[in-house]
């Protein structure tokens, strides 16, 4: 029997001939995981955050932009965090329930429970709401991670949650997900 290669999220799995009706273009379709393009005016992928996005500048939250993700999705979620913090990973931004229609933040967000239409945000390890940017010690290069996930579904929980409670109610739900790495150093 003939074998296909079907590449989902970069990760390869052999599977027999699919007969063209059944086959989709949507990965989400059949249990796999959609990729989101998710990028930023403010910073190009692997490039230095710029001071005015930092704790060293204005602290504002940068603007990012995604495709829009599989019918699937009812909300996004984005994660925002640093593991090369000192002490771990570092948490930098918590937000969920944005809206599934949408497909940008814009430059500084409020630090506000609610923002955009009933999106909620989580506490960071700054123990405050919203964004809050880079501000490593002095050293070594930090590596910020932006995750955006495209869940099935709107989430119940209210503002202020933490990442691990995010991570636990997205769990089976994430259909989407895209990643923005920036870099900063003192």
């Amino acid at each position: 029997m003939d074998t296909n290669t079907v590449q989902v999220n970069s990760t390869a799995k052999e599977t027999t001939d699919t007969p063209a009706s059944e086959k989709t273009a949507d990965p989400s379709a059949s249990g796999g995981v959609v990729d989101l393009k998710l990028h930023s005016e403010s910073f190009e992928e692997g490039q230095t955050i710029p001071p005015r996005y930092t704790g060293d500048g204005e602290d504002r939250s940068p603007s990012l932009s995604w495709n829009r993700g599989p019918d699937k999705v009812k909300s996004f979620a984005l994660i925002c965090d640093d593991p090369d913090a000192p002490g771990g990973t570092w948490v930098h931004w918590v937000i969920f329930n944005i809206p599934a229609d949408m497909t940008s933040l814009p430059e500084n967000m409020p630090t506000t429970e609610k923002v955009l239409d009933g999106a909620c945000q989580g506490i960071n390890d700054f123990k405050t709401t919203g964004y809050k940017g880079p501000a490593p010690p002095p050293g070594k290069m930090h590596h910020y991670y932006f995750k955006l996930y495209g869940l099935d579904t709107k989430l119940t929980l209210k503002p202020g949650i933490t990442k691990q409670e995010l991570e636990k109610a997205m769990e089976g739900h994430i259909v989407a997900q895209g990643q923005l790495t920036g870099t900063y150093q003192r």
